[in-house]
């Protein structure tokens, strides 16, 4: 298997408010793989593939401690399968609960195996003007894969029906065109 990850350093954003999108085709039903990974120091920001398939959003701040996480209760193995994967950080949001949420295919997750809400206004690495990795995690834990349409937007907690939509005739989750 050929490795290829990308790596982009940005200008920095708001840390407390983003909405990462992205399209993941899964090669192998298990491993432990990168969608996006955001190290800075102790801090780090990353959305994965957990080793069972499991997918975890995960904060951690300066001292290494859980800053906010979300790890899914459903598995995700469907190798002829893509995922739409909507993570949304809005740590200024006023319902706890509401702070950090993930999507799949247009769906809001709801049950966690793990879910640690963030306080008020606790800041990400995303958006930070460090190095981002799409892909891997610094040249390891490679995302084994095709990925499309990965966008990072900055300032704002968007649905994912910004994103994609549900086809008429299929009902199929589906990526918007324009």
């Amino acid at each position: 298997m050929a490795t290829t990850e990308i790596s982009y350093t940005p200008t920095l954003g708001t840390l407390t408010k983003w909405t990462f999108s992205g399209w993941f085709k899964k090669s192998a039903p298990t491993g432990y793989q990168q969608m996006i990974a955001v190290p800075s120091g102790s801090a780090y920001t990353v959305i994965k593939f957990e080793t069972a398939g499991q997918i975890s959003f995960e904060n951690y701040d300066s001292g290494g401690s859980v800053a906010g996480q979300l790890k899914t209760t459903r598995i995700f193995r469907d190798c002829s399968a893509w995922y739409h994967i909507v993570a949304v950080w809005d740590s200024a949001n006023a319902t706890p609960g509401d702070r950090m949420k993930l999507y799949v295919n247009g769906v809001e997750e709801t049950a966690f195996t793990t879910e640690v809400n963030p306080d008020s206004s606790e800041t990400s690495t995303m958006c930070a003007n460090v190095v981002h990795w799409i892909g891997a995690n610094n040249g390891s834990d490679y995302f084994d894969g095709c990925m499309s349409w990965v966008q990072l937007v900055d300032n704002a907690a968007l649905a994912p029906t910004e994103f994609g939509s549900v086809d008429a005739t299929s009902g199929i989750w589906k990526i918007n065109p324009s």
